[in-house]
C-alpha cells in the first residue's frame, strides 16, 4: 500500500482517482477552502486539514509515499525563483511550499495536474522553473497534456498537464501515460434531458436583463446539445462534448453552459456539471451551499476518469519493480 497526502485537495477528483486503485490510500488532505473541504467531507471518511499549506509543517504531515497536487499557478520568474521565499510579493510560493514539503518527506512519487497553459505561461519560465525544483530534488519528470475526452471517455473538452515524477529510475522506466480510448459515454449519460429540475435553472422570458432570452430561442435549435452564453452571443458545441468546465460557470455571463429540452431552455444543474467531470452520480453536494459554490468547486476539479487511468499505469509501473499487488 502507497500511501498518498494529497495538497490543494478541492473536492477531492485527484484522490477519488488513485482511491480507485487499491495500492493507493490517502491519508492525509489540505485544503485551505473551507467550502470545497465540506464537499470532500461529505464523500469521505478523512478530515481535511483545512489551514493555509504555508501554515503546516512538515513534521504535522503523516508519512507519506505519493504526493498529490493540483497546485495554482501564480507568475513566478527564476528571478523569483532564486529570491525563493523573499520574493516579497509571495508569487509561486504556493508551489515552493510544496517543494519543502518534498524536500522534508522526499515521496517516492509525485503527482501534479495544472492547466495545459503551464507549458507557454511566462514564455516557459514558470515551467521550466517547475521543473527544475523537482529534478534538483531527485526526481524523474514525465509531463504530458490529456483531454478528458480523448482519455477519459468522458464527454468534455478538457484538456490539462498531468507531471508524473519519480526518484526511481526504474519504476520511471516502467511508466507511460495512458493511450488514448474510444469516447462511447453520451451527452445523455452525464446530463438529464428528460426530467424536469427546479425552475431555478430554466431561462425563461423577462427572468435576465436585457434580450438573453430571444436570443437563446433564436439560436439554440437543437436538443440534446450543449451551448455556451458567451456574454453577448450564443455558440454551439459543435463537437458533441461538453465545453471545459471552468469556476465562473454559475455567476451567469460568461461561459454558462446551457442545454434544450422539451421543459424548455436551462443550465446544467451542478451535480450534471460533476458528472461530467466523472465524478459517480452517488457522489454527493451539500444540500445548505449556494450553486455558485457547487460550479465553482466542478470547475476547479479535475476529471476523475483521467487521474483513475493514471494512477493505474502509476501503480503498474511500481509493481513491475516492487511486485506488490
Amino acid at each position: 500500500m502507497l500511501r498518498c497526502a494529497s495538497f490543494f485537495a478541492g473536492v477531492g477528483g485527484i484522490d477519488k482517482g488513485f482511491e480507485k486503485n487499491r495500492l493507493f490510500e490517502i491519508v492525509y488532505a489540505n485544503e485551505f477552502d473551507p467550502y470545497p473541504v465540506k464537499t470532500y467531507e461529505l464523500n469521505s471518511k478523512l478530515k481535511v486539514d483545512c489551514r493555509d499549506i504555508r501554515e503546516v509543517k512538515a513534521e504535522e504531515i503523516p508519512d507519506f509515499d505519493v504526493m498529490l497536487a493540483g497546485f495554482p499557478c501564480q507568475a513566478f520568474s527564476v528571478a523569483g525563483y532564486r529570491k525563493g521565499f523573499e520574493d516579497e510579493k509571495g508569487r509561486g510560493t504556493l508551489f515552493f511550499e510544496l517543494v519543502r514539503i518534498i524536500k522534508a518527506k522526499q515521496p517516492e512519487i509525485v503527482f501534479l495536474e495544472n492547466v495545459k497553459n503551464l507549458v507557454g505561461h511566462d514564455n516557459g519560465n514558470t515551467f521550466r522553473v517547475i521543473r527544475e525544483a523537482l529534478e534538483a530534488n531527485g526526481y524523474h519528470v514525465n509531463p504530458m497534456v490529456l483531454n478528458a475526452m480523448e482519455y477519459g471517455n468522458i464527454p468534455q473538452n478538457r484538456e490539462r498537464i498531468y507531471l508524473v515524477c519519480f526518484k526511481d529510475e526504474e519504476v520511471y522506466q516502467n511508466f507511460h501515460f495512458p493511450l488514448p480510448i474510444p469516447l462511447k459515454k453520451k451527452l445523455s449519460d452525464i446530463i438529464d434531458f428528460d426530467t424536469k429540475v427546479d425552475e431555478k435553472y430554466y431561462y425563461t422570458e423577462g427572468k435576465y436583463k436585457g434580450d438573453i432570452y430571444e436570443q437563446l430561442v433564436n439560436a439554440m435549435d437543437e436538443e440534446n446539445a450543449v451551448y455556451q452564453w458567451r456574454r453577448k452571443y450564443v455558440r454551439k458545441n459543435k463537437s458533441g462534448v461538453v465545453p471545459t468546465l471552468t469556476a465562473n460557470q454559475g455567476e451567469g455571463g460568461h461561459n454558462v453552459c446551457l442545454i434544450k429540452t422539451k421543459h424548455g431552455i436551462r443550465k446544467m444543474t451542478p451535480h450534471e456539471c460533476f458528472n461530467t467531470q466523472g465524478f459517480p452520480k452517488s457522489f454527493k453536494l451539500p444540500s445548505d451551499m449556494s450553486d455558485a459554490r457547487l460550479y465553482k468547486q466542478a470547475g476547479n476539479s479535475v476529471c476523475v476518469s483521467v487521474i483513475e487511468r493514471i494512477a493505474d499505469n502509476i501503480a503498474d509501473a511500481y509493481q513491475k519493480k516492487h511486485g506488490e499487488s
